[in-house]
Formats: structure tokens, sequence, C-alpha cells
């Protein structure tokens, strides 16, 4: 079959894909072999492909393929996630624009518009892992919205309501007023803001005194209940017992003492706002206040604000600032920096609320999973960086807020059968309900009708927490075939910012119901940014499209491009070179391919030496290779791991290897040597196989006629074994002299068609075992020892050998003696004026002692050339 001149990644591609798929070679089943597995982060239903995906997604099919090659039972399990936030926002954004409401709409309504764009945009990302080349076991595809993936969550839910763990509770949480939902404390992203700080004077109740309180939110005076000073704040003893007036409001409000008042910060005293604000709630706790919630669910002012209801809180700001200015209690404005938290899915600024919402207790479920991570080493961080991280997340941990005023997503599975707020029961079903809530009242009459589900869904992280557990259905059926034998997995591959988010509370939960581990080691990428270290994202419009960079460089030169700047932990500067970069790769192994290919075998001649000491060292250094590549894995170093597999097939075996066995032109190559070379190139595939997948395949299938049980995805992984060091010493050495008498024909403008000769002095350290590889790749007449200089030559020297090429027949003589007398003219004239310069005492003395310096060393330089430029004229004369 005649090989195309060009390599085709849109014509390999998806031939190879389809050729796996057809042949079921990524799916896995249970066996007598070691399994070796890993859970894709599951990406959100809502996503297309981007960097972050690629990346991750690279690395995980590099270890998936290179564990196939390794003889285990490979087994990739992918997925999505529901991701509740997002999704319902991108389901009613859609309804919004076709004249719908979601609030015109039961749930049961709305979820069926939600599946149905899940059904419709859900797969594209998936899709599109399989473009880049992912092998993973399709045949296992999880959704976390699936009925049994569903089922695990609300087992979990019961089964930790059941041990105590989960509670309701009154609590102050993140309100995100846009998505209009709770969120959790890691999903609030803490940004530093200019803002100001306004200066209000609050008049005391029965007097004109006044006193001066400062805040960034001039619009939650409506929701003051107290004004509180510290007990030792000299300043205002005076106040104690006293009331004040909140200003618009005209409300009166005592006046508290507490500690907790900053002596130092704005007037030293405090509005509080225990509606509000966490802190502001505790001390009202404290001291027994009112709390007032100023705020409707989309953070507009309720009744409370007055004549400001139904306003949006940011157009109240500047509102009401102008109020309290003509009204003349704004006494002064001032800028200020302070720490705003946003939500990390829509960005809105967070509102704390007062709310009634389910909450698991965290503490007692962290202490195993801080012993794997930092004591016992049960579970291991790559880069060890991210275990301070870590510790310092796991020990200052909180009750986790995991109700969601959302519907997509599982229902949290709590009945209520009466009107109070300890009215209900949790079960798995309605069924179990009724009959809980039977039991729980005595009240036998009790129907179904009488229960009604919680609202609320469960947070999208609830699920995925038991992602290792529950994609083998190990949470509802933990003694099947299949959770027995892939958990634990081993690998997990994700980016260092969900490390608490999700890596941390895997391995709680893992503890929590299996009492293992969920893996065994945690790759942590670092995040894809652009040249100016921006982290890549749609609203800076940073972002390559990630399938055009496919369609534009192969998803082979893309991988490539992606890993080789991708150390574990280390943010990746992308650069689109990158990419050409790996497509240069691929189209330099597909180039040597062709050549060998393109040689005529001649199985009658005998093996040239040079191509039999060739091919010898080339074993021993595939062998150093392999050693080396094998500790980069297993330290998760991925990116060394390509760099060693690069520099081996472009260097090592294009560069020198391929040149050293080539055959004279027009010439035949000898069939052992052929057969050798051919080998050593199946090795390289077997080895580029998890980085460049179809490339390598591809050639694979073209280097000979192969069965589907012959197809490189499934062949073995190359021994490793210790190389030969003194025989890799030997032939650096003589790569040493190549270049060396290399850099003399190139200098000299020696044709590498001239012969010449080389002498060797001092032979101490100088093996004479690739003499016919210099002698070939040099094109050198003879190869001699010699007990001193030569004269008429050119020399450099390699360790503590110096070589000799003689020039006479191999230069045009003549010139070269015109060309060095014009150096010498220049450089004697160059020497005269330093020198001159230098015999000026006034200069001496006056000029720095840095630059005499400088100039005493060119003089030292011009002398040095002077004399090596006489010996080679006296040599050549």
């Amino acid at each position: 079959m005649a090989l195309a001149s060009k390599y085709s990644s849109k014509e390999v591609e998806q031939k190879w894909y389809d050729y796996w798929m057809e042949h079921n070679y990524f799916h896995s089943e249970p066996n007598d072999k070691e399994p070796y597995t890993i859970v894709i982060p599951p990406p959100n239903v809502t996503g297309i492909l981007h960097m972050g995906h690629m990346l991750n997604n690279t690395i995980q099919d590099v270890l998936i393929r290179r564990a196939r090659l390794k003889g285990f039972n490979a087994c990739w399990v992918p997925g999505t996630d529901h991701a509740s936030i997002a999704t319902e926002a991108k389901v009613v954004a859609k309804l919004k624009a076709e004249g719908i409401n979601k609030s015109d709409l039961t749930r049961d309504e709305f979820l069926k518009h939600a599946w149905e764009w899940t059904d419709k945009y859900g797969g594209t990302i998936l899709e599109q892992l399989k473009k880049l080349g992912a092998s993973c076991d399709w045949e296992r595809l999880r959704f976390t919205m699936d009925d049994t993936m569903s089922a695990s969550v609300i087992q979990s839910f019961v089964d930790l309501y059941n041990k105590g763990l989960i509670y309701r509770g009154h609590h102050m949480v993140n309100w995100d007023p846009e998505a209009q939902t709770t969120l959790s404390d890691e999903e609030v992203i803490h940004e530093e803001r200019q803002g100001f700080l306004y200066y209000l004077s609050y008049k005391l109740v029965g007097s004109d005194e006044t006193l001066t309180i400062a805040t960034t939110r001039p619009e939650t005076i409506f929701g003051d209940t107290a004004i509180c000073i510290n007990p030792n704040d000299e300043r205002f003893t005076h106040l104690k017992g006293k009331k004040a007036i909140v200003p618009i409001a005209n409300r009166e409000v005592p006046i508290i003492e507490d500690e907790y008042v900053d002596l130092e910060f704005g007037t030293g005293c405090l509005k509080v706002t225990p509606a509000h604000d966490e802190n502001d709630k505790m001390l009202g706790d404290t001291h027994n206040l009112d709390v007032i919630d100023i705020f409707n669910d989309d953070a507009s002012l309720n009744e409370h604000g007055l004549h400001y209801k139904g306003k949006d809180r940011f157009v109240v700001r500047e509102e009401i600032v102008e109020e309290l200015k003509a009204a003349g209690v704004l006494v002064k404005t001032e800028k200020h920096t302070n720490k705003v938290g946003t939500s990390e899915r829509t960005k809105a600024v967070i509102e704390p609320k007062l709310s009634d919402q389910w909450f698991l207790k965290m503490k007692d479920l962290a202490e195993p999973a801080i012993k794997a991570v930092l004591e016992s080493d049960e579970v291991n961080l790559f880069p060890k960086k991210f275990e301070n991280t870590y510790r310092h997340w796991m020990e200052n941990i909180r009750d986790w807020n995991i109700s969601r005023q959302l519907w997509w997503g599982q229902q949290i599975p709590a009945y209520y059968y009466g009107n109070g707020q300890e009215d209900f029961v949790v079960a798995k079903s309605r069924e179990e309900a009724l009959e809980a809530a039977k039991a729980k009242t005595g009240n036998t009459a009790l129907i179904d009708a009488d229960l009604r589900q919680d609202e609320d869904a469960l947070d999208t992280w609830f699920s995925s927490w038991l992602w290792p557990m529950s994609v083998f259905d190990g949470v509802a059926n933990p003694d099947n075939a299949d959770f027995k034998y892939y958990y634990p997995t081993n690998d997990l591959v994700t980016g260092p910012d969900i490390l608490f988010f999700w890596v941390a509370r895997m391995i709680m939960a893992g503890y929590e119901y299996t009492g293992e581990k969920p893996f065994t080691n945690v790759y942590l990428t670092g995040l894809v940014r652009d040249a100016e270290r921006r982290k890549m994202s749609k609203s800076l419009g940073n972002s390559p499209d990630a399938m055009k960079l496919i369609d534009d460089y192969g998803a082979d030169g893309v991988r490539v491009g992606l890993l080789l700047s991708a150390s574990a932990g280390n943010d990746l500067l992308f650069d689109e070179d990158l990419c050409q970069q790996g497509k240069g790769f691929v189209n330099k192994i597909w180039n040597a391919f062709r050549l060998i290919k393109g040689w005529e075998v001649d199985a009658t001649i005998p093996q040239p030496e040079s191509s039999e000491k060739g091919l010898a060292w080339y074993n021993e250094r595939f062998k150093q290779a392999t050693v080396e590549i094998e500790d980069h894995f297993s330290k998760y170093r991925i990116s060394d791991a390509l760099m060693t597999t690069y520099k081996l097939v472009w260097d090592d075996f294009c560069s020198w290897l391929l040149e050293i066995v080539k055959p004279e032109y027009g010439k035949p190559i000898d069939k052992k040597t052929f057969d050798a070379v051919i080998e050593a190139l199946e090795n390289n595939l077997r080895i580029l196989h998890p980085f460049i997948p179809f490339a390598s395949e591809e050639i694979w299938q073209n280097i000979a006629t192969r069965t589907p049980e012959e197809a490189l995805i499934i062949n073995e992984w190359p021994a490793i074994t210790k190389p030969d060091e003194a025989l890799l010493a030997d032939f650096d050495l003589a790569a040493q002299v190549i270049t060396g008498v290399r850099a003399i024909r190139k200098e000299k403008n020696i044709s590498f068609k001239d012969e010449l000769e080389l002498f060797v002095l001092n032979t101490e350290d100088f093996s004479d075992g690739f003499d016919t590889v210099i002698t070939k790749l040099c094109n050198l007449s003879k190869i001699e020892s010699t007990d001193a200089s030569v004269d008429g030559a050119l020399s450099f020297r390699v360790k503590a050998n110096e070589y000799f090429i003689p020039l006479t027949g191999a230069i045009d003589v003549e010139a070269e003696l015109a060309k060095i007398n014009e150096e010498l003219k220049y450089t004697k004239g160059f020497l005269k004026s330093v020198s001159g310069k230098l015999s000026n005492e006034r200069f001496v003395n006056n000029a720095p002692e840095k630059v005499v310096a400088i100039e005493r060393q060119k003089q030292a330089d011009a002398e040095a050339k002077i004399e090596a430029l006489e010996k080679r004229l006296a040599a050549l004369s």
C-alpha cells in the first residue's frame, strides 16, 4: 500500500477511533487480571470542550492507554454531571425566550423541559472527548441524574439523616439572588472590590446628640435592630443603656455593648443587622435582638424598605445615599476596598440570608479523610504542595449546606405531614415515608395525599461526592461484582480548584460508606492560562475553540502541545505554537516511517558494522529512556515522560539511528538492519501510543498486516531493563566527536562528499567501539592515534582527547590564507587601538575601574586571537 506523502489527521483519526470502538477495546469486565480504574471528573451536562477539559482528559487517556499496554484490565468510566444551577439557568433562559415563565409551570412540567434540553445538548462534550481520542468505556456511561445514580444519592441522604449527620436548621446562608438558591461556602468566591465607607449620623432618643457609624451598605439600615459599642471604649461610656433612631426608618434601636466591636475600625460604633450579616446574627443571638429581613429572593427590597420596595439593592444604594445626604445624615464618604462574596456559578454578589436549610455535619466525616492524606499516605496528592491547602480546609471545615432552591436535581427525600417545623419524616420513597409518618404520629388514617415532599433539590456536589462508588452501584448495591472488582479506583485526575469541592468530599464519602479510600493517587493539573497568565474563559474571549484546534493540528498534535508544558500543579501558559510543535512531532515520526518503508531491502548483503554498532547503542538508549519514563510516571510527571519520549524519538531515533543505518543513495539496505530498525520503530510506537494514539496506530497498522488481536492499543508495553551504561557513555563520546567534525565542515564549508582524515591525541578516555559510526557519519578515510599535534590541521577537544583534521586538500588553501590574513590585520588594528587607550595615563587614572578592566580584557582577547591566527597561518604556509 502506497503511503501518503503527508500525514492527514482528518483521515486517520476518525478511522482508528471507529476501529477501536468496533472491536470494543475500551470496554472492561471483571476478570482475573489486576484492574486499573479511573473515573472521569464528570463535566457539566451544559458544557462544551474547553482547554481545561482537554488537558485533564488527555492526561487520563495517557494513563489508561498505558495501563492497557501494561496488561492491566483498564476501565475508564465516563459520565456527566447534571449541574443544577447552570442547567436550570439555561433551561429557564430557553423557556423565557419562548415566552414561558418557570413560575407558571409545575415541577413535573419544568423537569420535562429540562430532560428534553439535556437529551438534546447533554452529549455534546462526550462526542468532543471522542474527537480528542478519549478511550473511555462508553458502555459504562453514567449521568448523575440516572435512576441508579439518583437512588444512590437518596439512599445516602436517608442513611446520613438516620445517623444524625444531616439536620434541618435556621442559619445564615449564602444566597445567590440570580439563581435564587443557597450556596455552600466553597461555592462563594471572595473578590477584592473598590467601594465606599459611608459615615451616617444616628440621633439619640430624647437628645439632640448624635453618634456616627460607618457602613459599606447603607441600604441595609432598614434591617438595623441595634447599635453596638465596645464596653472598653471610653469615647462612648455615656451611650450605655441609651437608644438611637435609625435614619429614614425612624425606628428606635438599643445601644448594646460587646467586645466584638473593633475599636480601630470606622468610628467604633457598629450598626447591627442580624438578618444580613453572619457576625451581626451572632451578636443578635447573644443580645436577643429582633431580626428584620429586608430583601426579597431576587435581592430587591421588600416592604421593610418602605418607599424603596421592589427596587434592586444596588439601585437603592445609589438613591438612599442621595436621600441621606439631603437629610443631612451623610457625614462623609471614603473610598474603601473590601472582599465581596460572589457566586462561583452566576457571578452575582452573594447576599447573606437567614433561611431554613438542610445541613450535613462535616467534622467527624473529615477525620478519616485527614488521616488518609496527611498521616497514613493511603491517598497521595501530586504535587505534595497541595497537602497544606488540604489541611487548612479540612481542619477548618464547617457544616455543609446541601439544599438548593432548585427543581433540577435530586429532590430532598423529606416528607411533611403537618405544619410544624418537625412534622416530617425522611425516607427513600413516598410509600416508606407514609409508613414512617404513621408510625411517628400514631395516625394510621394518614394517606399519600397528606404528604408534601420538600421542594428543595440537593446540591449537585452531594451526588458527585459518591461518584467513585455510585458509578459501580456501590452505594445501593455494595455486594455487586463490579464494585468489588473495580473499587477502590487507582488514579484521579482533576484540577486543584475543586480539591475541596469534590476530591476531599469523595475521600470522606469513601471512608464513611466503605471504610476504604476511593482512589490511591490524585494528580492535580494546573489551570490553563493565556500568555498574559489570565485564566482562560469565555467571558474574557481568550479561550481558543478546542474543536478548531483539533481540526487545525490534529488530536495528537493538540495532546502533545498541551502535555509538553503541563507539569503537575503548575499552570499551563497555553500558546497555539505548542500545538504546531505537536503537529510537527507527529509529521517527523510519519516522515521517518516513510523513509524506512522507502528503502529497498536485500537479504543477500551483510550487515555493515556501523549499523550493528548503531543498533546496539539504540537498544541500550531505549532501555535507558524506558527506565526514565517509568520513573516519571511513578511520580506523575507526565510532561517529563512525554519529553523523554519526544527526545528519544526525535533526537536518538530520527536524527542518530536512521542516519547511522541509512544506506547510500540508490543502494539497498541489508535485511538484518531493516528488521532491527522496524523492531525499534515498533517499540517506539508502543511508548508513543498513550501520547499520540492515532498516528501511532496508523503507522503500526501500516508496518504489517495486523489482526484485531494485534492492534497497537492492546499490545504490550516494553519490558523495563537496566541499560549498559558503559556502551551509552562510549556512544556519547562518539557523538561529540561527530558533532566536532561536522562543525569544522560547516565552518570551512567543506562538502560532505570530500573525505577527511581524523587524528586523535591523548587516548586516555578514548574508545574505538564506534569508529565505524564516526567514519560513516563524518565521511572519514581513516581515524588514527597520534603522539603529537598535527601541523596544518584544525582541532577540537572532547574530554581528554584532542582531535585533528588536516585541511590540506580539503579546502582552498590560498583562499583560507587570504581569509586568515584579513582577520589577522583587523585584529592587530583593534589591538593597537585598545593598547593606545590603555597607554594613556589620563584614561587609566580617571576612567571607572570597571571600564578599564573591560579594556584590559579586550586587549588580552585580541592578543590570544592573534596568536591562534598566526599558528594557523604557519600551519598552512
